[in-house]
């Protein structure tokens, strides 16, 4: 069997979203929380990628945020190559940080304006003590540059001077100077244009086959997910509704929340065929339904449905959470 790199399990948080002490004081009211992410489960193994998709709000990039430690959990464990990232001391976890790293969603704004590409790559290579001399951090620098299609001569520049695709490049060559293993994506090509989309996710898919990288993918387009992922799991308020094969989710359904979200894929195969958009509003997570928190927009809903929260069940080749599968 293929090991797994990464294992969450249980993984939970609350945000305290309470107004001032004093007016909760006044009014006599407890703290108020969002539990933004609900006991998710899941695993990625050696070089695949998997993905999450579900609508905004689904708590999908603050997994992402959890896994990377930019949030630490309220609950639950997040494994990296044997290590509980959680229970790590500091110095421990910056030595197994280097094999994780994240690329984030807005090029522009995780780019420094002030340094220039060879001091925002050369950051982690610093960091970490990968070069023996300057001279060697140059090379580095440069052969990154390479990698995602870039000049050396780009080093000098700022990120201004680039347009968004390749400022996602650059966030790309970053993240790939501590030589990592997984590589934490959070809708890395949302901001770019259709073409340059393409573009990005090529250079990703070649660098992974290269590489042998381990890709955790966030997205809400459900067409960039069906051609870049090998499993994906689809989240529903801070919950995993199904989990399973890109190939089998796509061609066979099981959660009514994923029938919806797939309904809603345009096709060039069927450009006449009329489209039925998700329906409803995600409820809010300060006020969640009780039982399934999906029964209210489901047209197969019982009244079990209602009182009832579904589990993830393994149905062998996929696992579904829903009292009517």
């Amino acid at each position: 069997m293929v090991e797994s790199v990464v294992s969450v399990e249980n993984l939970q948080i609350k945000f305290d979203v309470s107004v001032p002490l004093l007016s909760r004081l006044l009014k006599r009211k407890p703290k108020t929380y969002v539990h933004a992410v609900r006991g998710v489960d899941f695993s990625i193994k050696k070089g695949e990628t998997f993905s999450l998709v579900g609508e905004s709000g689904c708590g999908k990039s603050t997994v992402a945020k959890l896994l990377s430690g930019l949030h630490k959990p309220s609950d639950g464990s997040v494994v990296f190559k044997g290590h509980d990232l959680v229970s790590l001391s500091r110095s421990k976890l910056k030595e197994v940080r280097r094999g994780f790293q994240m690329i984030f969603q807005d090029p522009y704004a995780s780019l420094n304006p002030r340094w220039k590409v060879a001091d925002i790559i050369g950051e982690p290579i610093d960091l970490f003590g990968l070069a023996d001399s300057k001279q060697h951090k140059q090379a580095m620098v440069i052969e990154l540059l390479h990698q995602v299609g870039l000049s050396g001569e780009d080093r000098l520049k700022y990120p201004h001077e680039f347009s968004g695709g390749q400022r996602q490049r650059i966030s790309i060559a970053r993240a790939l100077a501590s030589k990592p293993e997984f590589l934490i994506c959070d809708e890395p090509t949302s901001a770019l244009d259709v073409s340059v989309q393409a573009q990005v996710l090529n250079i990703m898919s070649e660098l992974q086959e290269k590489l042998g990288l381990t890709y955790l993918f966030i997205s809400h387009d459900m067409s960039v997910v069906s051609h870049f992922s090998d499993r994906v799991g689809i989240m529903y308020l801070g919950r995993l509704v199904e989990v399973g094969e890109v190939a089998d989710i796509f061609n066979s359904p099981k959660h009514p929340y994923t029938k919806m979200l797939m309904e809603a894929i345009p096709s060039m195969d069927e450009i006449n065929k009329e489209r039925t958009p998700v329906s409803g509003e995600v409820p809010s997570p300060l006020n969640p339904p009780s039982g399934c928190a999906f029964h209210p927009r489901c047209p197969n809903a019982t009244h079990a449905c209602a009182s009832e929260s579904p589990v993830l069940r393994d149905l062998g080749e996929r696992s579904v959470a829903c009292l009517n599968v």
